[in-house]
């Protein structure tokens, strides 16, 4: 009969045991979330000229938790007022004119950088500029790009170039060379590591 005596007494010493370190978990001070160390954070500028038309767009890369989040924030004097598109394109060019800079940014096997064709679904996408003054300004957001190496990298081999229309982009597929996608190429910068 000393036996089941023994066992309970060994559960309860555990039982004790486990009750005391969660009290003492609950007592201690929260954990701080960690902070970013900025390791790995990469940078990238590029200098927007037309006629009449000049401005920057600023990215910044970060991790977001296994993947990467691109920041673009783009400041342009010199609009029309109204709607703009925006896209990165394929080509870190813009002379002899925009059209140097290619097609939109859109690789893989199964890309498509027409400008007009497979709206909104080009990886070079961004959302349009609004022109309500002398200063148009807009921050953005997209995982669709890296700054770092890989398949989605603007710094490939022959860079990659961010280009305003004179239009807004209808975000809708049409037939190419339709200017559904914005239009004219009224401004333009090549994308360079900062």
């Amino acid at each position: 009969m000393k036996h089941p005596v023994i066992i309970l007494a060994a559960a309860l010493a555990v039982g004790g045991a486990t009750v005391a370190a969660q009290h003492a978990a609950a007592d201690a001070p929260a954990a701080a979330p960690q902070q970013a160390s900025g390791a790995g954070i990469i940078h990238g500028h590029a200098d927007i000229a037309g006629e009449g038309i000049s401005g920057t767009a600023e990215f910044t890369e970060s991790q977001q938790g296994t993947g990467k989040l691109v920041t673009i924030t783009v400041t342009v004097k010199g609009l029309k007022p109204g709607m703009h598109g925006v896209h990165l394109h394929a080509v870190g060019k813009c002379t002899p004119d925009f059209a140097a800079a290619g097609g939109h940014f859109d690789p893989g096997p199964a890309g498509n950088m027409d400008p007009d064709a497979n709206h909104p679904y080009h990886m070079g996408d961004l959302p349009q500029l609004a022109a309500t003054g002398p200063t148009a300004a807009m921050r953005v957001a997209t995982t669709r790009v890296t700054l770092s190496d890989g398949p989605l990298s603007l710094f490939d081999a022959d860079g990659s170039a961010i280009v305003i229309h004179g239009n807004p982009d209808q975000g809708i597929t049409g037939e190419s060379k339709s200017g559904v996608s914005g239009g004219p190429r009224i401004a333009c910068g090549v994308i360079e590591k900062k």
